[in-house]
């Protein structure tokens, strides 16, 4: 297995970087990091797919650039570096490669080509109430009325930006006499369609990040089933596999150490010393690097593993567990570096541009150890695929 790049991947890299730096507009360059809009994300995406590099893991027969899965990984890590604005997952990670591998050509001639150019964003919906980690309890409907139509009635909740959805794909109970995995379907809904309600919350990280959503007798045509009926467990499955691949979020972790670093060197302590020269500080940041790199290896061992086409597998949840983890304690080092500093997001202005965006981040960072599947339900895949102990009781 060969963990270095070659010289061409390295080319590669320096022309991303270059590109990123002579494409982001002055007004997101302005606040990277920042609380970056809905018309910020667009916008990038926009310009992202004008490069050809808005999906770099589509082939290019639906219209992707046909990168290998080393210069992906690069692509997406540089993007993350860079701090730019973060694209929509929903419609480019997930329903996208899901339509490619399980839906019919109709499907795919009809909503690819809007995912790719911006024009339909979609949002996911897959938690209710009483089924988050233990998904397959979902308890939304959607009936057969007889007349080529399902009749969908339920809740959602964590719809993350709902509110901006042109459309949700979700997990629906069809059958409800099977045991609860065998009764489910994939289906893609339009939000426009009447008797859908979208109620968005605002996070303690200052985003109106979450919504709850509605369904109250919404007519979806059968056309919009994805796979088979009543196999939707296996499409969620192969979905959040991806997912769980993209919360490790390497790029963005090793963007917030580099922040810690900069906070704590500007940190002047007595005498002419700064936080980061502080040896129990600079301990924590030392050992939070070792565990990034490691991460990173591990990213780099999935690469390899994807380069002889397997797909991602219980791996993935190593990944997201690790990753949402490290991301948390960069920036709760972050706001320990700030000190009295981190309980001033109510008051813009006050703190340095370096650290502005830490408290809100710290609070929103609260959720990657929950979203995408729980951490504890991602130490349960673990056990069972990977080192094979019984399941609980047993």
């Amino acid at each position: 297995m060969n963990l270095s790049f070659s010289p061409e991947e390295l080319a590669f890299r320096d022309e991303v970087r270059a590109w990123i730096a002579g494409a982001l507009p002055e007004s997101m360059k302005a606040k990277l990091d920042g609380n970056f809009s809905h018309d910020d994300s667009m916008a990038w995406h926009k310009l992202l797919a004008k490069k050809g590099w808005v999906a770099p893991h589509w082939p290019a027969e639906y219209g992707g650039p046909g990168l290998d899965s080393t210069r992906r990984f690069i692509l997406t890590e540089e993007l993350e570096l860079a701090g730019t604005p973060q694209l929509s997952p929903f419609g480019l990670v997930m329903v996208g490669p899901l339509i490619m591998q399980f839906g019919t050509d109709a499907q795919k001639k009809r909503f690819l080509p809007k995912i790719l150019s911006g024009e339909e964003v979609w949002c996911q919906g897959y938690s209710e109430p009483n089924a988050g980690s233990d998904l397959a309890s979902l308890q939304m409907r959607a009936d057969d009325d007889g007349n080529g139509n399902f009749v969908v009635n339920g809740q959602k909740t964590w719809t993350t930006y709902a509110q901006y959805a042109d459309w949700i794909f979700c997990l629906v109970r069809t059958d409800s006499t099977v045991k609860k995995q065998a009764g489910i379907s994939f289906l893609l809904i339009d939000m426009k369609t009447p008797g859908i309600d979208v109620r968005p919350t605002l996070t303690i990280g200052g985003t109106p990040a979450f919504c709850e959503t509605f369904f109250e007798n919404v007519v979806v045509p059968k056309e919009n089933l994805v796979g088979p009926l009543n196999a939707g467990w296996t499409l969620a499955k192969a979905l959040l596999g991806h997912e769980r691949t993209l919360i490790a979020a390497v790029g963005a972790s090793r963007r917030a150490l580099r922040r810690v670093k900069t906070i704590a060197a500007r940190t002047a302590l007595d005498g002419d010393h700064s936080l980061l020269d502080e040896p129990r500080f600079a301990d924590r940041v030392a050992r939070l690097e070792v565990r990034l790199k490691a991460l990173q290896m591990a990213n780099y061992r999935a690469l390899a593993s994807a380069q002889l086409g397997h797909a991602p597998g219980a791996e993935s949840s190593i990944l997201k567990l690790v990753g949402s983890e490290i991301l948390q304690d960069c920036f709760a080092l972050a706001m320990e570096a700030m000190g009295h500093n981190s309980l001033t997001w109510f008051n813009d202005g006050v703190v340095a541009d370096i650290e502005a965006f830490v408290p809100n981040a710290w609070a929103y960072t609260r959720a990657t150890t929950i979203y995408g599947g729980s951490n504890e339900i991602q130490k349960n895949i673990i056990a069972k695929w990977i080192l094979g102990l019984p399941a609980a009781g047993k």
